[in-house]
């Protein structure tokens, strides 16, 4: 029995990475293009749109089953909503460690954020709250219209030192905070009646306004974390990396203990502190882990595709270099980390939703090593050795093995934390590179730019 239980987990971490490379390559396909008299039309975009429809609906019905039959059970939807968030925070470190060379171990700490942001929105919500999606939607806004106003008055003045900028960032931010919660207690009063009550829900608390509530929480749990790093990243990136990763292992200390005294500290009584933040509603499907998984690759495989990702990699293989060639080695370094931040937070929102309970030891500061293993073992730079290797870790190290060591006794699934960097050293001095390497796979290619002679003139060519 236990050997049929392993070689089906087995299968379906074979059939989970098949099925990523099925879904890279469809998104990737290039077709002629159609000719309709004299005019040309480009289909290549709706073959893969097709395509990637075609993939959700494929685990869509695993996930719901036909004729009763349901090749995933509850327990592999739970492994799959993790390996999607848990993929965006592993992009989004491989975007600041991987393509830009910064060794950060705050990665947890804005998926935390993230997480809690977009739990306490919708828990305020179906409890008859709109204060949180109202504060934090307008204070997320104004600090983000204050940081872009106060960066452009400062590109225009000769360069000031960094923590007197970050002076006047964090001022204009605070002030940004209170601005929403004075419109908040304005506003919310209002709103609250059409919400109802968690037992007796009004109009605005039904079903689609609810998902409506959700990707909006989600969307401003990853722009908050976004700024959080912004004002966070401003002085602390003008350290050198292995300073910076100190620093940051530093905020992922301070953003635990935050959570943990969260009732205390901070004014948030709903969060529970140490015990942990219940009732948030189990609103992530198949269809928004997927979504914004595929929003996260989209965005990031077309930024490393850009003139700003071959700065961002110029960074990573000489500051020198590249700080010669006009490139501001700061500012790239500052977005990346934003950007890498924003996916975290992101992947937060949508673990947050999928898990319905919150605790602060889940983002602890150990746990936050996870996806620099992941990144490792994938492949530093490569985004589909980021990707498989998520979903690998999940459903390998948090599915099948803690499976297998549950039946040997109840304390075994600890040893997990023991095979981790048993498995990690191993790799390492067998593979350096990763398991995947520099390898990319389909959609995620790089265009290759060559030469090649043309009537005896050289022309650049893209393939």
């Amino acid at each position: 029995m236990q050997i049929t239980s392993l070689l089906l987990s087995f299968g379906k971490i074979i059939a989970v990475i098949a099925y990523l490379y099925g879904l890279f390559w469809v998104m990737g396909v290039k077709v002629p293009q159609l000719k309709l008299g004299n005019r040309k039309f480009n289909i290549s975009l709706l073959v893969n749109a097709v395509g990637v429809v075609i993939a959700f609906f494929i685990i869509e019905l695993a996930l719901t089953g036909f004729n009763g039959v349901k090749l995933l059970n509850n327990f592999d939807s739970g492994l799959l909503f993790q390996a999607c968030s848990m993929t965006m925070v592993a992009l989004g470190l491989n975007l600041i460690y991987g393509f830009n060379g910064q060794f950060s171990l705050g990665q947890w700490g804005f998926y935390g954020i993230g997480a809690y942001t977009a739990a306490d929105i919708t828990f305020r919500w179906t409890n008859g709250d709109s204060s949180g999606l109202i504060v934090a939607g307008i204070g997320v806004l104004l600090a983000g219209a204050t940081i872009i106003l106060i960066r452009n008055s400062l590109s225009n003045l000769r360069r000031m030192p960094v923590l007197s900028s970050f002076t006047l960032y964090l001022i204009g931010v605070v002030i940004a905070g209170f601005v929403a919660v004075w419109i908040g207690r304005l506003l919310s009063p209002i709103i609250n009646p059409a919400l109802g009550t968690a037992l007796a829900p009004g109009q605005l608390n039904q079903t689609v306004p609810m998902y409506f509530v959700f990707f909006l929480a989600v969307v401003i749990g990853g722009l908050f974390a976004a700024e959080v790093s912004f004002l966070f990243g401003l002085p602390v990136l003008s350290l050198g990396s292995d300073y910076f990763g100190i620093a940051t292992l530093g905020f992922s200390i301070v953003i635990y203990t935050l959570m943990v005294n969260s009732d205390t500290l901070l004014p948030f009584p709903e969060m529970k502190g140490g015990r942990g933040m219940i009732g948030i509603p189990k609103l992530t499907t198949w269809f928004w882990a997927f979504s914004f998984m595929l929003l996260v690759i989209i965005i990031m495989r077309n930024i490393i595709r850009s003139s700003t990702g071959r700065a961002i990699v110029s960074v990573r293989e000489d500051e020198i270099a590249a700080r010669s060639m006009g490139i501001d080695v700061a500012e790239t370094k500052l977005m990346s980390f934003v950007i890498g931040s924003l996916f975290a937070g992101l992947g937060g929102g949508i673990y947050a939703h999928y898990i319905g309970f919150l605790s602060p030891a889940t983002f602890d500061f150990l746990a936050g090593f996870n996806p620099l293993i992941i990144i490792v073992f994938g492949g530093l730079g490569s985004m589909t050795g980021t990707t498989t290797a998520a979903f690998g870790w999940i459903f390998f190290l948090e599915g099948m093995l803690r499976e297998i060591l549950g039946k040997i006794s109840t304390e075994a699934p600890s040893w997990r934390f023991v095979l981790y960097p048993l498995t990690l050293l191993l790799l390492m001095l067998v593979r350096p590179e990763g398991l995947l390497g520099k390898v990319e796979w389909g959609f995620l290619i790089s265009k290759v730019i060559a030469l090649k002679k043309v009537k005896g003139k050289e022309e650049v060519e893209t393939a």
